[in-house]
């Protein structure tokens, strides 16, 4: 789809899952060093060393496995909680002094890794469930567990849970967040629509209605068709748009999402897009008899996509002075050119507009200003302010930040 969103995400999980293997290497790395240091102390030291050769192997040849939720499998977490209670029920065999003095395991704090991945996983549902199980073996590997040997257990119990519950919370936060950025994308192509619409297929069957009218006979009836397909069209435009949420409001600000091929967007820069253009080749053409045109003396250079949504709007605000302030009307055209922003005037000398009228006519589906002019402004991370004062005209003062319009 043209002008399809682009939405970059990024899962909330991936820094558990880097945290989590930086935890098992160096978990690693402290069970081996506690090994050497005490080795004399145990029993049987080549069952120590053994169970701790195969767990440094695997913690090593599996980091890739915890580096990611979809390389994470199951089975790999049921060998993996396999091997941690593997080595705290071998503990006894290696040292029997260890239940008497309440000493470490052979993984030690190892162990929480393996718990901590189920946590990550799966939830809070799959940690309590592989943390009860280390509670098992620890109590099973003690024979009569101390008093720390219990708090250990529930300390680990509920750190896991607990991560497990903010895992699955995140997960439904990012979740909420994609939808409702993709609401937003699907309105932005909605508004998008809806300016190309009014600039054209809306002032076409806007113009049959009037001239069929005044020609009378079957062009009047002509004209009454096209009025009523005008009316139909409106009404579905302004019935598929909604107000822009402030999500989008704060986008515009510091963008996370941009429309691909829209000005601003990433797939819209002026250098990717073929450079820049001189805005005073765009608004030239509108001079005339009734239509002054004031530019600086040097290009009035903006990323192509720019000048031509800028243009569009000038060409909007121009439309309106033919319909609304009558056939004698005058407009003038102001280009100033500014080191951090570019703005363009346009000003008539028409009757004005009442108070109200605007809120009224987008009330009615006319989104001439509401679309073509303020939300082409607003994607492009500008501002349309309009004056008018009954009997003395109106202007319509567009501003575009030069920031903003290279982004």
């Amino acid at each position: 789809m043209a002008g399809r969103e682009r939405v970059v995400r990024m899962s909330v999980e991936q820094p558990l899952w880097r945290a989590l293997t930086a935890y098992r290497v160096l978990t690693t790395v402290y069970a081996d060093l506690l090994f050497a240091v005490n080795r004399g102390d145990f029993e049987r030291p080549w069952i120590a060393a053994g169970f701790l050769a195969a767990m440094t192997g695997w913690t090593l040849a599996t980091l890739p496995k915890v580096s990611a939720a979809a390389r994470c499998t199951k089975r790999f977490l049921a060998v993996d909680l396999a091997l941690a209670l593997t080595g705290i029920l071998l503990t006894p065999f290696a040292d029997s002094h260890a239940q008497l003095q309440d000493g470490p395991t052979l993984p030690g704090i190892w162990t929480a890794g393996a718990v901590l991945a189920y946590a990550i996983k799966g939830g809070w549902r799959w940690a309590g469930f592989a943390s009860s199980l280390v509670a098992v073996a620890n109590i099973v590997e003690r024979g009569e567990p101390s008093r720390d040997t219990l708090h250990n257990v529930l300390l680990v119990w509920v750190a896991s849970i607990a991560i497990g519950y903010v895992v699955e919370v995140a997960r439904a936060s990012e979740r909420t967040l994609a939808r409702a950025l993709e609401i937003e994308a699907a309105t932005r192509e909605r508004e998008r629509l809806a300016r190309d619409i009014h600039d054209s297929v809306l002032q076409v069957l806007a113009m049959v209605q009037r001239r069929g009218t005044a020609l009378g006979g079957e062009a009047a009836e002509l004209g009454r068709m096209a009025g009523e397909q005008e009316v139909a069209l409106r009404t579905l435009v302004a019935g598929g748009l909604g107000r822009p949420s402030r999500l989008w409001e704060d986008a515009s600000r510091g963008a996370v999402v941009r429309p691909a091929d829209e000005p601003g967007g990433s797939g819209g820069s002026g250098e990717g897009d073929g450079g820049g253009q001189d805005l005073r080749t765009l608004l030239a053409p509108h001079a005339g008899s009734r239509v002054t045109f004031a530019e600086p003396g040097a290009p009035v250079v903006l990323p192509r996509p720019v000048a031509a949504e800028l243009a569009a709007a000038v060409g909007a605000a121009l439309d309106n002075v033919r319909r609304h302030a009558g056939p004698g009307a005058r407009a003038w055209i102001l280009v100033e050119d500014w080191p951090d922003e570019v703005v363009v005037t346009v000003r008539d000398d028409g009757p004005g507009i009442p108070d109200g009228r605007l809120a009224e006519a987008e009330g009615e589906g006319r989104l001439g200003v509401a679309q073509s002019i303020r939300g082409r402004l607003r994607d492009l991370g500008g501002t349309a302010e309009l004056v008018s004062v009954p009997g003395q005209g109106t202007e319509v003062e567009l501003k575009v930040p030069r920031g903003k319009a290279r982004r």
